[in-house]
């Protein structure tokens, strides 16, 4: 089933869709949500989750890119899980990775719709400026949670070369928000 029946079908209330929605996207999220978490049900939670969160919030929302809203979600999903693991103790990969990237943003604390908004097309203009190489570097650290050696391995460089591009792209992130005006 294509995403646009998928959507249309969700759109109706129609739950039969959601079998073919797990059955096209499943084990890519599973495999995503796992990166995140380390036991194998706390992923499936963070599946159901998405799931979840997919059939209440489409309608009103219709996402143009099916696959991308369903994995925020889950993403999303599985970091609350992590967040609700480690409440006394924190997971040394979620705080290195939002460590990394806390030099270069600004401070998440309350932000108004607007300037997350105004956050997101920033973002969106400087991965649209990177290479394609860089672009995947960063997407794949920070977005899909992958650890530097596997992305040295999926992207067959060095794991110095992933690490010394990731510090360089966190210092060009940190100037161009500033340059756009956006308070780190």
């Amino acid at each position: 089933m294509e995403d646009l029946e998928i959507i249309a079908g969700l759109l109706r209330r129609d739950d039969s869709v959601l079998e073919a929605l797990q059955e096209k996207y499943g084990a890519r999220l599973f495999r995503l949500a796992g990166r995140f978490l380390s036991s194998r049900e706390d992923a499936e939670e963070a599946v159901n989750d998405a799931w979840l969160r997919t059939w209440n919030t489409i309608p009103p929302q219709e996402p143009e890119h099916l696959f991308a809203y369903i994995a925020q979600l889950c993403r999303y999903a599985a970091l609350e899980k992590v967040d609700w693991l480690t409440a006394k103790k924190r997971s040394a990969t979620v705080v290195e990775l939002t460590e990394e990237l806390a030099q270069c943003l600004p401070d998440p604390a309350p932000q108004r719709e607007a300037e997350s908004r105004e956050l997101g097309k920033a973002l969106n203009g400087f991965l649209a400026a990177l290479d394609r190489e860089k672009r995947v570097l960063f997407l794949r650290r920070y977005w899909y949670g992958d650890s530097i050696r596997d992305i040295a391995a999926r992207c067959s460089v060095g794991e110095s070369k992933v690490k010394t591009t990731l510090f360089r792209l966190r210092r060009d992130l940190k100037n161009y928000l500033e340059k756009e005006g956006i308070a780190l």
